[in-house]
């Protein structure tokens, strides 16, 4: 099941791509659930967890403003509408299910994010994503960095 997230995250980020992209170029013809269905069907005989993803697309775009809010602080030399669309899109996911994930550990969600940066983000977008995430981490439950190794304070590339 965890590879199985996986993908479900990356039919996710696909998604949230997306629909900030079409948003921001004024699509009206833009449908978020006919995308998220096109999207899930491209992989449908690899997901299983269909739910999930919907969940976490939604869940998303109806705490936006929060996810938002609580990430400005965190990174505020780099104000959200110039971190790059994807590394939003996948701080985004990764802020959603620290704080609304009750089924999934903080280390998984991420490492979940860290390898959805390495992925599809810029040279140093898993750097900034890490110590985001990690500092969120901290900051919620006063823990030790998850990710001690990783300083916290690297440059993400701009939109």
């Amino acid at each position: 099941m965890a590879s199985n997230r996986h993908l479900g995250r990356i039919i996710a980020l696909q998604t949230l791509y997306e629909e900030e992209f079409r948003r921001d170029a004024a699509d009206v013809d833009f449908d978020l659930e006919a995308v998220l269905d096109r999207n899930i069907e491209r992989y449908a005989d690899m997901v299983d967890d269909v739910e999930f993803i919907k969940d976490l697309v939604r869940g998303v775009l109806a705490h936006v403003d929060e996810l938002d809010v609580i990430l400005q602080p965190i990174a505020p030399e780099w104000p959200i509408d110039q971190i790059a669309r994807m590394d939003r899109a996948v701080l985004r996911i990764g802020l959603y299910e620290l704080i609304h994930a009750t089924d999934v550990p903080p280390k998984v969600v991420i490492n979940e994010a860290v390898e959805l940066a390495k992925a599809f983000g810029g040279e140093n977008s898993s750097k900034f994503i890490n110590g985001v995430l990690g500092t969120v981490l901290r900051q919620r439950t006063d823990q030790p960095d998850p990710a001690a190794d990783v300083v916290p304070k690297v440059k993400a590339k701009r939109t």
